[in-house]
């Protein structure tokens, strides 16, 4: 089955981190399809899903580094809001996610480093 070796990538075109990951991917096999994270960002219950299998704590998905998180102050924000008022902010803003975002539906990834990338994706199995 040719789904087994489909990755879903949440990313922004413009974004280097992104390009470098998807390229990564690319090269080990995998069968990509990328997602323009602004225009489509994940919603809330893709999220609900997603944020568990990354293993990582919901504020580990923001782009804490973007334009969107420095002018809505969220760093002093995200502290006191529950967990459903962080999900629906970054499912109303792609680009309020730290990106590239990659899943296969049953594991998720966050961010590139392609030490991680190695441990989680690997080949792509033929």
């Amino acid at each position: 089955m040719s789904s087994k070796h489909k990755l879903t990538v949440y990313q922004y075109p413009q974004c280097g981190t992104c390009r470098n990951a998807l390229k990564w991917l690319k090269e080990q096999g995998w069968d990509v399809e990328a997602v323009h994270i602004v225009e489509r960002p994940p919603t809330v219950s893709q999220l609900q899903e997603m944020i568990p299998l990354s293993g990582l704590e919901i504020k580990k998905w923001f782009n804490v580094s973007g334009e969107v998180y420095k002018e809505m102050q969220l760093k002093d924000k995200l502290p006191s809001m529950s967990d459903e008022e962080k999900i629906a902010l970054l499912a109303s803003n792609g680009k309020l996610i730290k990106r590239p975002v990659v899943t296969d539906g049953s594991k998720v990834t966050v961010g590139f480093k392609p030490e991680m990338y190695a441990e989680v994706w690997g080949r792509a199995e033929a």
